[in-house]
């Protein structure tokens, strides 16, 4: 103590100031004027505001998984896994789970503004050359990197970006370039290589928020009792004003007091001071703070438990525009990072990337996706077994065919059936349709058809009555007939 109060005159005496000599390490007015005060900086991750809009952030990420696509000339595929896509996929580390791994890089991007991850990678050698394998991913606490600009050219290359990373449990000090750290940044930069924090931008509205849960906290403590007044006659020194305060709290402050009674000595008055919640408007400003810093992150009303101008149908359209207004940006940061420094240069040139499946956020009730599904196969989008992978169920026999309705058409054959019809039409200007039944021929007065032919007479039906007895036709077909009667018959059907 006798140390410290030499270190106090001495300071005092240069600045020309006086210390009281019974002034103490923790006298709050001598840590005031130091500017160390007493009051401890809120935490703002103790905002519910603040951490709500963090949480939905980094959960919303974390539901994605990553897939591993390919494109082709014959379409999208999903190629053979390589050790980039099994670290996305299945283990970043052997700590974390996918979902842990990136629910944290996301809460650190949005609280510190920037996340950095590490790619561990080690050279394996060959018998010609070797390779380059990545081992594992590691997230580096955002409060212990610092971005280095290396303007002058101390690691080897001038205007690199470099990263050092400070251990805080070993002390020791690290330096990462650019092809082996993932950088993640807000959307809020103004030179484009470090993110802005939205606590940093709202750092007042932020701190405000955290003061009026604080001052609900300490009337909660207090009973809910406001301040009062202590009237009395006569003057009473520092300390027997402490004292009389101390003892009216001691009877009347906190929850332990509340409902009993309070003894107020003779000649004074105490006079509770009727502050009123509603009366400052309390409820009504918390909560536009908390809209204010749900606007800032893209938080949409209805995610931070506002239903006041939201219905189940408006609340369904809110989750749909947080998708495309406030996580696209910061899905497709994620790919470009991912797909830049996680892919070799041939890899890229084969047409592999990685991508977020946001799909997963736009999952529906059991009726609408097994219409939307039924849609698809009858249209030719889906095979049948790809809609039963989807749906969690085996591949059946014939499931790997496209099916669409037979009465759907080429684009490019739209009115050949037209066509088609009007040829019969031309048929008409020719030749005649043919009838069901011919119509009988035509005869000349003189008993022969038109086109050459003789009608047969009586008797030469009597004479090919006698010709063949047993009533078979003529021509040579019935039996017993000799060749002069055939001659005969001839050559009287020629003089006819």
């Amino acid at each position: 103590m006798k140390m410290w109060q030499r270190f106090k005159n001495r300071v005092a005496k240069i600045l020309n100031m006086n210390v009281l000599p019974e002034a103490g390490m923790n006298e709050e007015s001598f840590l005031e004027w130091l500017g160390i005060g007493r009051r401890q900086k809120r935490n703002r991750m103790a905002e519910v505001t603040y951490f709500t809009c963090l949480k939905m952030m980094s959960e919303t990420l974390a539901k994605m998984p990553w897939k591993y696509y390919q494109k082709t000339g014959k379409g999208i595929k999903e190629p053979a896994g390589t050790d980039a896509a099994r670290l996305l996929k299945v283990r970043p580390n052997p700590f974390m789970t996918p979902t842990a791994f990136w629910n944290a890089v996301e809460m650190n991007r949005n609280h510190f503004g920037n996340a950095y991850v590490y790619v561990r990678q080690k050279f394996k050698r060959q018998k010609y050359g070797g390779e380059l394998k990545m081992m594992d991913m590691w997230i580096m606490p955002s409060n212990c990197v610092q971005i280095v600009v290396d303007d002058a050219g101390y690691f080897g290359g001038t205007g690199k970006i470099w990263y050092s990373y400070s251990d805080r449990y070993s002390g020791r000090q690290y330096i990462f370039g650019t092809d082996e750290v993932l950088h993640f940044k807000t959307s809020h930069s103004l030179d484009g290589i470090t993110g802005l924090p939205v606590q940093y931008i709202l750092k007042e509205t932020v701190e405000g928020a955290a003061a009026s849960q604080e001052f609900l906290n300490n009337l909660y403590e207090n009973g809910l009792t406001a301040k009062a007044t202590l009237e009395y006659t006569g003057d009473l020194n520092e300390e027997a004003k402490k004292k009389l305060v101390q003892a009216f709290e001691h009877y009347g402050a906190g929850t332990k007091n509340t409902g009993k009674i309070l003894p107020v000595p003779l000649g004074m008055k105490l006079t509770p001071l009727d502050i009123k919640l509603s009366d400052s408007q309390f409820i009504e400003l918390k909560k536009y703070s908390a809209l204010q810093i749900a606007a800032a992150f893209g938080i949409k009303p209805n995610q931070i438990n506002d239903y006041e101008k939201s219905s189940y149908s408006n609340s369904e359209m809110q989750q749909l525009s947080f998708l495309t207004e406030t996580m696209l940006f910061v899905l497709k940061q994620y790919e470009e990072e991912v797909n830049y420094k996680m892919l070799t240069e041939e890899e890229q040139e084969e047409g592999k990337y990685f991508k977020l499946n946001e799909k997963v956020l736009l999952r529906t009730d059991s009726k609408t996706q097994m219409d939307i599904f039924a849609a698809g196969i009858n249209n030719g989008v889906y095979k049948p077994n790809e809609a039963r992978r989807k749906l969690d169920m085996p591949d059946e026999e014939g499931g790997d065919r496209l099916i669409v309705n037979g009465n759907y058409i080429p684009l490019e054959q739209v009115g050949e059936q037209y066509r088609k019809e009007q040829e019969p039409g031309e048929e008409k200007k020719g030749v005649p349709p043919p009838h069901d039944s011919p119509e009988p021929p035509k005869v000349s007065p003189d008993g022969v058809e038109e086109d050459g032919q003789q009608e047969p007479d009586e008797d030469q039906g009597q004479e090919a009555e006698a010709a063949a007895p047993d009533g078979k036709e003529e021509g040579g077909e019935a039996d017993g007939a000799n060749e002069d009667e055939l001659q005969e018959k001839e050559r009287k059907g020629k003089k006819s």
